[in-house]
This record gives structure tokens, C-alpha cells and sequence, in this order.
């Protein structure tokens, strides 16, 4: 238990976090007055408004002292926030991504000339950044906050700077996003921003690194448990894969553009080792965590197999670095690069899979828990598609496979059964799980409501899949048919309308899933009121009963 602050007692956190934010606030006004460039200055203005409300929020959040949060044995109201945040980016995300499938449904009806922030082009990387970094990103802090806490029975460390990550990832989100919209973008998939907001997103992520090993450092728990280490690989391999595959020169300290520092296929393979590092660190071994402590803790079982679970980190961890190059099959890379990703993608099945075991068998002896626990079912679920899609991956990783795969909707397919299946079910489960221990209820509002949320997602992410799937094979055999006279058999327009009704099927698919979606943050909301619905026995769930001793 950590001993109380005093009011007497002199932080120099609440004095370098605010004086580090009027610093970058001060920054972005010199910037706003000085660019001859109107989005520079639009996006300094606009990284200002991210900076004011953080400050703000400290203002009312300090006004009248130290308020009780610090002097817990943990640091809640950070997780608290970083719950709320994931929920509104997931939705804003999943949102963006049901208009621009409809878009390409639908391009008559959902395109508007005269608003071009509203085009395909715009909101694509919007889609992809808002559900892999603002709601995936958020998820990932929020519960590496809660988990390290209460393995390494330490409060937070830092004080003020945990807040100052969470706030200063916000603005990161809100500069990147609206960026997107007014067309500001690098063109490298998974890593749009332009150099300014990669410095400011370098500076948050070291803070964060340096708040999670200050937690490890101070633990009362000997042993660190392994979620600590996958969120450890996951935190630290991030920095690195995206400090050096953003390495790039301004051309201006006062203007948008700037030019990487790589050329050619050198930056083809900086940039797919750090685009498919950021689904390996990023979208798997930070969810990996996730699963090994929500897991054992909603089922009321131990790890299957401890020894597993380091075997599978220290596998997963080294053979996933090497894969990138695999999305560079039949380009101008060196065909022993091409040949070393495609190895060491098919070696990645052994690791992935041995994680997926040790998640699954922790239900032995609990398997009649499925029956009763809708956010338990939510969370197995989550792990068959995590190993569905890691069986996917190296098959498509294949040449032979590849060839036909690639640049077609198979491969969409492949990445939204990942996405959909195992980081959206993986972190719905985790905050179904947060929000009543955090706010200290009973149990969620209405169980019935995940019911049907998880129903009504797994149907939407069915009809999505299997719709590209069709659609990806389809369009690669019609891209590849040849006629006797040696011409394409097909044009290209031939393939784009063969593929319009699985385009209308994917798009109901992604209503579907929002749908879910929509009814979980009605649920959390209603749980984070203390409400309960009339119809349902107030008695404890299942889920309930261990967490509120340890919370």
C-alpha cells in the first residue's frame, strides 16, 4: 500500500508537466503566426486546442489540491479516462470505416465533389489510424496502466506524467486525424503524420516508456508477470520501429512536407518492416498481454502453462522482426529478402499458435464458465480468430499464394479478421471487464446487452470476412485469366463490377459490427451511472466476484 502524499508535500510533476505544455502551447503559437503555410498554421492552431484542453484539465482537476486518486494505493482515474477515450475513438473509427465501405459500394451516391475531406483517399487512412492508434492505442495504455499497477502491487510512477501521456496522446490522435482530412500525410501506410507530430508522438511515447519500467522498478511483487513483459516488447519495439522508419528531413521548420531519409527500395523495406512490425508489436504482442491477464482473471483460472508463455514471447518476439519483407514478393527487392520474410513468416505459425493454446487451455476446468459468461465467451472468441488469422498470414506469406493474394481484397479480408476478431473482441472483453471495477459496481448494467453485442459483431465480422474472401480470389484469378490469344481475359472495370455485391455485403458486415459496437458504449455508459436494468437479477456475475477484492 502506498503511503498518502500530503498536500504539505512538494511534487516537482505538478510543476514540470503543465510548464512542459505551456512550452509546446507557446511553440504552436509561434508556429500559427510565423508559416506562410495555411495547413501548418491550421495544424498548429489545432495542436494549440489539444495542449488548452489538457491544461484545462488540470486546472480543474487540481484546483483544490491534491485530489483523492494520488493518495490510493493506485492510480484509477487514468485508466478510468482511457476507457471513456477508447470508446469514443473505437466508434469515431468503426464509423469512418462504414462510410468509406459504402463509398466504394455506393460511389454515386456517397461521393461529394465539393467537399473533398469527405473522399476515399482522405478518410481511408483516417479509418485505419483512428482503429489501430486512437482506439487500439488507447486501449493498449488504459489497460497497461491498470495491469502493471496491480501485478507490481505499485502505484503508477510519475505522478502527473501518466496524465501527461494520455493527453498528449489525445492531441497526437487529434492533429494526425484532422490532417488526414485537410490532406497532410506522408504516404507511408501505418504511419501518415508528418515529422512534427512524429517528434511530439516520440516525446509522449518515451514518457510513457519511462512511466511503465518507473512502475516495474518500484514493485513489491518480486516476479513480473507476463503481460508486463508483452506490453514491455510492445512499448519498447514501437519506439524504435517508428523513430527510425520516420527519419526524414523538413523542408521547412515552418512548413508541412518533408522527405525520408530512405530512397527507392530501401525505404520500401524500412517501411514494411516497420507496417508489418506495427501489426506484430503494436496489434499483437500489446493484445497478447491483454489476453494473459483478462483472461485468467475472468475465467478464475491460472496460466495453463507459465513456461509456455515465455517460450511463446521470446519466439514471438524474435522471428517477428524478420517478416516485413514478405509484403514485397515480386518487386525490385532481392529475391533472398523476399525468400527471408516468407521463412520467417511460416516460422511465425509455431509461436502464434503456442500463445493461442496457452490462452485457450487456460479455460481447462472452466469451460462451463462459456455458458453463463458472455464477456469471457467475448474474450475466447477473440484468441480462435487471433489464431485463425496467424495461420492466415504465413499461408498468404507463401510466393505461390502470394501471387495470387496480393494487392487484391483477400488480403482486406485477412487484416479485418484480425482486427475485427481478435483486437476488437480482445478489447471490448478488457473494458466490459474495467468499467465496473473501476467505477466499483456490482456487475455491467445488462448482460444481455454484451449477448448482443457479441452476436450481433460475430455475424457482422462473419459477413465481412467471408465477402472478401470471395471478392480477393475472385478478383486475382479474374487479374491473372488469360485468353488464347495470350491477352487478359478481363478488364479491369469487368473485375471492379464482379466484385459490387461483396462490396454491399462488407459494408453491412462493418454496420453490423458498429452496431455491437454502439450498444457496448450504451452499456458502459448506463454501468458507469450505477444503473442496472429492472430485468435482470441484481446478483453478483460470475466475472465479479475476485476483482472487486483486488481493484
Amino acid at each position: 500500500m502506498q503511503p498518502a502524499p500530503s498536500n504539505a508535500e512538494f511534487r516537482l510533476d505538478l510543476f514540470a508537466v503543465p510548464a512542459v505544455l505551456v512550452s509546446f502551447l507557446l511553440l504552436g503559437f509561434f508556429v500559427a503566426a510565423k508559416t506562410p503555410d495555411p495547413l501548418m498554421a491550421l495544424q498548429a492552431w489545432t495542436f494549440m486546442a489539444g495542449i488548452g484542453v489538457a491544461l484545462f484539465w488540470l486546472v480543474q482537476h487540481y484546483k483544490n489540491g491534491i485530489p483523492d486518486d494520488d493518495r490510493s494505493a493506485y492510480a484509477n482515474d487514468i485508466v478510468k479516462a482511457g476507457v471513456i477515450a477508447s470508446m469514443f475513438w473505437g466508434i469515431a473509427g468503426m464509423l469512418v470505416g462504414v462510410i468509406i465501405a459504402l463509398q466504394l459500394a455506393f460511389p454515386t451516391i456517397f461521393y461529394f465533389p465539393d467537399f473533398p475531406f469527405t473522399n476515399f483517399g482522405r478518410l481511408r487512412p483516417l479509418h485505419t489510424s483512428a482503429v489501430v492508434f486512437a482506439f487500439g492505442g488507447n486501449v493498449l495504455i488504459a489497460t497497461s496502466f491498470y495491469v502493471v499497477q496491480r501485478t507490481s502491487k505499485a502505484r503508477l510512477a510519475g505522478g502527473l506524467w501518466p496524465w501527461f501521456v494520455f493527453w498528449g496522446y489525445q492531441t497526437f490522435i487529434l492533429v494526425a486525424g484532422t490532417g488526414y482530412l485537410i490532406g497532410v500525410t506522408q504516404g507511408r501506410e501505418y504511419a501518415e503524420p508528418e515529422w512534427y507530430m512524429d517528434l511530439w508522438l516520440t516525446l509522449v511515447w518515451v514518457t510513457y516508456l519511462l512511466v511503465f519500467l518507473g512502475t516495474l522498478w518500484k514493485r513489491k511483487e518480486p516476479h513480473i508477470y507476463v503481460a508486463n513483459w508483452f506490453y514491455l516488447a510492445f512499448i519498447v519495439t514501437v519506439a524504435m520501429l517508428h523513430i527510425v522508419n520516420n527519419l526524414a528531413v523538413p523542408v521547412s521548420w515552418l512548413g508541412i512536407k518533408s522527405y525520408s531519409a530512405f530512397a527507392g527500395v530501401q525505404d520500401a523495406l524500412t517501411q514494411w518492416w516497420y507496417g508489418h512490425n506495427a501489426v506484430g508489436f503494436f496489434l499483437t504482442a500489446g493484445f497478447l498481454a491483454i489476453m494473459y491477464y483478462f483472461i485468467p482473471k475472468q475465467a478464475q483460472r491460472p496460466v495453463y502453462s507459465y513456461r509456455l508463455s515465455i517460450v511463446h514471447f521470446w519466439s514471438l518476439i524474435f522471428i517477428y522482426i524478420w517478416a516485413g519483407p514478405h509484403h514485397l514478393h515480386y518487386t525490385a527487392l532481392p529475391v533472398w529478402a523476399q525468400t527471408l520474410g516468407m521463412t520467417f513468416s511460416i516460422m511465425l505459425w509455431m509461436p502464434s499458435w503456442g500463445g493461442m493454446i496457452n490462452g485457450l487451455m487456460t479455460l481447462s476446468g472452466a469451460w462451463d464458465k462459456l455458458r453463463t459468461d458472455p464477456i469471457l465467451r467475448m474474450l475466447v472468441v477473440s484468441v480462435a480468430f487471433y489464431g485463425m488469422s496467424t495461420f492466415e498470414g504465413p499461408v498468404m506469406s507463401i510466393k505461390a499464394v502470394n501471387a495470387l493474394s496480393h494487392y487484391t481484397d483477400w488480403t482486406i479480408g485477412h487484416v479485418h479478421s484480425g482486427a475485427l476478431g481478435w483486437v476488437g473482441f480482445v478489447s471490448f472483453g478488457a473494458l466490459y471487464c474495467l468499467t465496473p471495477w473501476l467505477w466499483k459496481r456490482q456487475r455491467l448494467y445488462s448482460m444481455s446487452l454484451v449477448e448482443w453485442h457479441f452476436g450481433i459483431s460475430t455475424i457482422g465480422i462473419v459477413f465481412y470476412i467471408t465477402s472478401m474472401w470471395v471478392s480477393g480470389i475472385m478478383q486475382g484469378l479474374m487479374w491473372r485469366a488469360y485468353n488464347d490469344f495470350g491477352f487478359l481475359e478481363y478488364s479491369f472495370v469487368e473485375t471492379v463490377e464482379a466484385m459490387h455485391p461483396y462490396y454491399i455485403i462488407r459494408a453491412f458486415g462493418g454496420l453490423l459490427y458498429l452496431t455491437g459496437t454502439l450498444i457496448m458504449a450504451y452499456n458502459l455508459w448506463r454501468t458507469i451511472r450505477g444503473d442496472v436494468r429492472a430485468s435482470e437479477p441484481l446478483a453478483l456475475g460470475p466475472q465479479m466476484t475476485p476483482q472487486l477484492a483486488t481493484a
